[in-house]
């Protein structure tokens, strides 16, 4: 494509981005604009973003009314907010029956939820109430070292946020024996051993395709070891039980694999009751069956998983669910790891689990974050193998969807600057709640008496060096001590004077608490003590959630531009 048609194509979105919020495009949002439908453009990413910026500071620079009138010539459709509907619909399920259908999320309680367990707790719910099914929550607490005692009740909340509608919930830590029992009967099939050879050396004669001497040993044998391993005769990493699958499978990760372990660690559900330990691939074909799955859908880091699973139903004799795995997903620029979030909380740098900092499902409740985006970023984002970048940009624009049509504006200064005003007696002002829903009425302001009114501290520089500014729904002022009133003229708007926001001396003080940790201190204007909504705009900042709104203090959490 021509240089000069990529700039059209840039000036487009760029124009229509800040149409729809009153004057001023964000580049980010243009750049999710320009690479979302434009795939081609992604490998020049590098190339089109500086130019992306480069358009949008031009754009922003033009009067509203340029900006619409421009957009209007290049395409007047896009001047209408109302969306087309695209189906983004899952694809069919294999042998699905309504009212049959069983599939199950495998939470490991070491912490609440992150953004990446979202996915598979979405696209799974999806699919049950697709097919009038039934969800289950089988919480895979096999390692006692990782659990967090409150991570249960944590991750059950996040999926009620999530709208994740959980039918049964099951514990694997209260399932030991039933795995002990189908161990026992693979031994007795001859399809499983309890090997005491050094780990590594049983891991070289696999790679090797060789047996280790226990593979061989007769059944009566085996089965002394197995209760011996069961009663507490072997030390942790002196013995293991093993499933057979074929020692000379062309893929090294599928030949035998450990079944269950011994563990001396208490478990902080059943304390010192068990020592051995069952591992994931036996526990969860076992639970697959027992518990009715008839589908499962997760990440394809879990293929060989499958291969090895399915050993286990080959050896039962059990119907196999249907498997799809979908492609990974690289969350970038996120703290997601629970024992480092743990650590973090402990030392004191994080406030705890839903700190804006990390990537938790309680972080992105607490910023705003509604279920519905997350849950509209998964199923767009399908069940397909391909591997993908998350993109948080993408997830704020389907969350703006969402909340820019109920959020009202409010003006907000940060780092508070005061300025007198002169030369009126006083000044009348009105603003809509909502441009796009006058039927909510206006927020009408006079300043009068000592007519103070504060902006923000890089609003009160530029005043400074401009000499002019506007006061955005009020009026106009000349830079001076006190400032000056110079009208209400909104032609000045085209000879570049900047409207900005302002809070009068009734302000409420503010703390917004940005994505970083930082604070910004600041003022909101009073009349948002009658908002009954959590989720607002502050003009030309951003959109944020309000925590706690006093008359003294405002705590708000900023959500995304």
């Amino acid at each position: 494509m021509s240089g000069d048609r990529t700039e059209e194509l840039i000036k487009k979105y760029a124009l229509q981005n800040a149409v729809f919020f009153k004057g001023t495009a964000n580049p980010k949002s243009v750049v999710g604009k320009v690479l979302g439908e434009n795939p081609e453009y992604r490998s020049r990413a590098g190339e089109i973003t500086p130019l992306i910026e480069s358009i949008v500071s031009d754009v922003n620079k033009m009067p509203l009314e340029e900006q619409i009138k421009a957009l209007e010539e290049i395409d007047p459709s896009l001047l209408s907010k109302e969306k087309k509907e695209r189906s983004h619909l899952l694809p069919e399920l294999k042998n699905a029956v309504d009212g049959k259908v069983v599939m199950r999320i495998a939470p490991g309680p070491s912490g609440p939820l992150h953004i990446g367990h979202t996915r598979v707790s979405v696209l799974n719910d999806e699919y049950v109430k697709r097919y009038n099914g039934k969800l289950i929550a089988r919480y895979e607490d096999t390692n006692p070292e990782k659990i967090d005692p409150e991570a249960y009740e944590m991750i059950s909340e996040d999926l009620d946020w999530l709208g994740v509608k959980i039918h049964e919930s099951v514990i694997q830590s209260e399932r030991f024996e039933i795995y002990y029992d189908h161990t026992r009967s693979l031994i007795e099939m001859g399809e499983a051993y309890v090997c005491t050879c050094d780990g590594d050396d049983w891991r070289s004669l696999k790679e090797e395709k060789k047996e280790c001497p226990c593979r061989c040993l007769p059944v009566n044998e085996q089965m002394e070891r197995y209760d011996k391993l069961l009663d507490g005769g072997y030390g942790e990493g002196e013995a293991v039980a093993v499933v057979k699958t074929d020692i000379a499978h062309p893929n090294p990760a599928v030949r035998d694999f450990v079944a269950l372990r011994i563990v001396d660690h208490p478990h902080p559900r059943t304390g010192d009751k068990y020592r051995a330990y069952p591992m994931m691939n036996l526990s969860v074909a076992i639970d697959d069956h027992l518990l009715g799955v008839t589908h499962v859908i997760r990440g394809k880091d879990h293929l060989n998983n499958t291969l090895r699973q399915e050993y286990v139903y080959d050896y039962f004799g059990w119907k196999k669910p249907e498997y799809y795995h979908y492609g990974l997903v690289n969350i970038p620029d996120t703290v997601l790891k629970t024992s480092l979030i743990k650590e973090s909380i402990r030392s004191g740098e994080y406030s705890g689990w839903d700190d804006v900092r990390t990537g938790t499902v309680r972080a992105i409740k607490r910023r705003g974050i509604k279920p519905e985006a997350i849950r509209r970023y998964w199923v767009e984002s399908g069940i397909k193998s391909v591997d993908i970048q998350f993109s948080w940009d993408n997830l704020y624009g389907m969350n703006r969807d969402i909340i820019d049509g109920i959020s009202n504006r409010y003006f907000f200064a940060a780092d508070p600057v005061r300025y007198d005003i002169d030369g009126v007696d006083a000044i009348e002002g009105k603003a809509p709640l909502h441009p796009d829903h006058p039927e909510r009425g206006d927020r009408v302001y006079r300043i009068d008496g000592s007519k103070t009114v504060f902006i923000s501290s890089d609003d009160s520089k530029m005043f400074s060096e401009k000499k002019q500014v506007r006061l955005k729904d009020l009026c106009n002022l000349e830079y001076g001590t006190p400032a000056k009133y110079s009208g209400n003229d909104l032609s000045v708007l085209k000879h570049g004077v900047k409207a900005v926001q302002w809070v009068g001396r009734d302000g409420i003080r503010t703390e917004l608490l940005m994505p970083d940790g930082s604070i910004v201190n600041g003022l909101t204007e009073s009349l948002i003590l009658k908002e009954k909504n959590d989720c607002v705009q502050y003009e030309r900042v951003g959109f944020v959630r309000l925590e706690s709104v006093g008359k003294d203090l405002i705590k708000v959490v900023f959500t995304h531009r």
